[in-house]
């Protein structure tokens, strides 16, 4: 532990400023890293909001490295994870002369695997192209030479390729200890440094993860820690929520009947007709897809199961969909000790027989259910004794974790999501407080840290959803002078948002905006739809004008290839919905205006949400004001974060829909805002450009 009081390390002539050329002190930032060095010493919980520019990383790694003891710290993102690992963390550590050690860990996909990268170059008929030749090839070059496996060091393969689903491994085909390339991991390599670091470094959904495989008796993904800190913590909720349910695809259903047919054929041609097996399993498959297709004609293509238009015909489907399933999992079952491909494919057909099993009971009746709305199906079939094998201890936790994860119980809805080429079934909890909350361990603290926590001040909305009730608070202002820095405009006269004619009118409106502002804008909008309709309009309109600024749409590129493309453009447009509203820094003359299209309240199609509200109905509570309205302040106070990053930066961000200020609720989403100037009069924002320019 260093000897200095907190302050001290932030002051002018303190070591944060020695060692940085630039650093300011700013009072904020002082009484954050005091309140979470608090924390850490009372061993609390701390949710704390920090404003933008507070400096909120150095805030928390400072106290995180001197008050000592094993930290671990958890962010939104892996480009987050990246930028924390590789830049922040070292640049703190070094000024402090902080005597940590430091390491980086992510989810399995994340690194190489030798046996799978081994298997695919062995199988010319896997490679789908010359370009995936070609990637196979860096990639074995990689593996050669890398230390860590990561895949996000080789940027010459795009993160999004689909050779990497078969040169990585999941849960259920990793061959654990039986492995004959364990020596080589990078996974184990990984998680060996995690557990010998004072300071580790992982994502939201690795933490997750770890979560759901500690409750299914799994315990060796994450080392054990005196602190825990969560960047970015307001995406934990929904981070929580997907993590916690289930879902399986009829693509995952096809992978598994191939899988169990290469690995029968390979090592057990004898016991079985395995290419019978695996054409039962894919005829099964595409009968439920089949049975799903009156799907395609409602609203997102997707109902809950108690929507489903052809209930009978679909559970008849489902049923005999598990039944080729298990059938699948006992036949590998029989014979897996043969070969570890054997194993890992008997797991994956046990992990897909848990999840259909979520959606067979309870059934459509209503009886089965038990008292805290999950039902208890007695008739599930054991998981194949012979699948565990002897002495193959990864797989029995695995297997054994797959059945006990059935008993995991709490209100939740089930929906079908009918896509262009498969559907998928899914489960998710209608709160996650109670799974959350107790995972911290006794004596262990919780930060806490985001821009967007409170709503009006109050966090009972966040602290709720994590079931985090006795956590003490805070909120750090920004600070950047926002009424000299950026006005927010909502124009008059606009169409009611669910109007045909809004986004014409909105097109319309910015364009004046587009050619005052000098720099890049980004247009926010609450679906794909409207990212279509935006950006084909603004086409139109580009022409018509004529003006030939570079429009950028989502969809066009990865996200980051579009930001890369958007900051060394010259007066870049860039249409983006929900993945850009959040963890974009376009700080300076790059961005000097930010328009979204309408308030971003939740699609009331949207299976997880419909549920959460009528609960919150049922027990007499108003879903609007409880859960909407919260949910759509934290969203706008997102995406409304992009426009100022930095001390210097300015413009202007508008707003489309009027109901922002001509609905009651209206002020309490503006006052969650950073406090802009504002107007809603045209005229005074193109006044606001020409003078920031003059």
């Amino acid at each position: 532990m260093l000897d200095l009081d907190i302050s001290e390390f932030f002051a002018e002539d303190g070591p944060l400023a020695s060692a940085m050329p630039g650093y300011k002190p700013r009072p904020s930032q002082v009484e954050l890293a005091q309140a979470i060095g608090q924390a850490i010493s009372d061993r609390a919980t701390l949710v704390a909001e920090a404003g933008t520019g507070i400096g909120k990383t150095w805030a928390y790694l400072v106290p995180a490295f001197i008050q000592g003891g094993k930290v671990l710290i958890s962010t939104g993102t892996r480009t987050l994870q990246d930028q924390l690992f590789s830049r922040d963390l070292p640049r703190v550590r070094a000024a402090l002369a902080a005597p940590v050690t430091a390491a980086l860990l992510k989810g399995r996909g994340n690194y190489v695997c030798h046996y799978h990268l081994d298997r695919l170059q062995g199988d010319d008929r896997a490679l789908k192209s010359r370009s995936e030749i070609q990637q196979l090839r860096q990639i074995q070059v990689f593996a050669g030479i890398s230390k860590t496996g990561d895949r996000g060091d080789l940027a010459q393969v795009p993160e999004d390729a689909d050779i990497w689903q078969r040169v990585t491994s999941t849960r259920e085909n990793c061959l654990g200890q039986e492995c004959p390339r364990i020596r080589d991991c990078f996974v184990v390599k990984a998680r060996r440094q995690a557990q010998e670091a004072d300071v580790v470094v992982v994502n939201h959904a690795l933490f997750m993860a770890d979560l759901v495989l500690r409750e299914e008796g799994v315990t060796d993904l994450l080392p054990e820690a005196d602190t825990v800190i969560f960047d970015e913590a307001h995406q934990l909720p929904d981070t929580a929520t997907r993590f916690l349910g289930s879902s399986v695809s009829t693509h995952q259903l096809m992978d598994f009947g191939r899988a169990l047919e290469v690995a029968g054929l390979a090592y057990a041609r004898e016991a079985t007709k395995w290419s019978d097996i695996s054409r039962h399993l894919e005829t099964a498959a595409r009968e439920l897809r089949l049975a799903c297709a009156p799907l395609e004609r409602l609203p997102g293509r997707k109902a809950t199961f108690e929507a489903i238009p052809n209930a009978d015909e679909f559970d008849t489907a489902l049923a005999v969909l598990r039944e080729a399933v298990d059938t699948a999992t006992n036949a590998l079952g029989s014979v897996a000790e043969r070969h570890p491909d054997l194993v890992a494919a008997a797991r994956t057909g046990a992990e897909i027989s848990v999840r259909l099993k979520r959606w067979a009971t309870p059934g459509r009746g209503g009886s089965g259910f038990d008292d805290e709305g999950w039902g208890r199906d007695n008739q599930a079939p054991e998981p194949p004794a012979a699948a565990l094998g002897d002495g193959l201890s990864t797989p029995t936790a695995i297997l054994e974790g797959a059945a006990a994860a059935v008993e995991w119980t709490g209100p939740a809805v089930r929906w079908v999501e009918h896509g262009l080429h498969h559907v998928r079934l899914h489960s998710a909890p209608l709160s996650v407080a109670q799974a959350f909350s107790k995972y911290r361990k006794p004596g262990q603290a919780w930060i806490m840290t985001s821009a967007t926590l409170s709503v009006n001040g109050e966090f009972h909305h966040f602290t709720s959803q994590l079931g985090l009730e006795r956590a003490r608070t805070g909120k750090w202002e920004s600070p950047f002078d926002y009424p000299q820095q950026a006005l927010l405009f909502v124009p008059r006269g606009m169409p009611e948002p669910q109007s045909p004619q809004f986004l014409d009118r909105f097109v319309q409106t910015l364009l004046p905006l587009l050619e005052a502002s000098p720099g890049g804008t980004l247009v926010l909008c609450t679906t794909l739809r409207a990212v279509d309709k935006v950006a084909n309009l603004l086409a139109d309109a580009f022409d018509d004008a004529g003006h030939d600024w570079p429009l950028l749409k989502q969809g066009e590129g990865t996200r980051r290839d579009l930001l890369d493309r958007f900051c060394k453009l010259t007066h870049p447009v860039l249409v983006g919905s929900a993945s850009f509203w959040e963890g974009i820094d376009l700080p300076g003359d790059v961005l000097t205006l930010v328009a979204i299209d309408k308030l971003p309240f939740a699609p009331p199609d949207d299976p997880v949400i419909e549920a959460r509200l009528r609960a919150c109905r049922a027990q007499g509570g108003n879903p609007f004001s409880e859960y909407q309205l919260p949910e759509a302040a934290i969203s706008l106070k997102q995406g409304a974060g992009r426009l100022i990053r930095t001390e210097a930066d300015w413009g202007v961000l508008m707003v489309g829909d009027a109901r922002l200020v001509e609905k009651p609720y209206g002020k309490q989403l503006w006052r969650g805002l950073p406090p802009f100037a504002r107007t809603r009069e045209l005229e005074e924002v193109l006044a606001f450009y020409r003078r920031k320019q003059e």
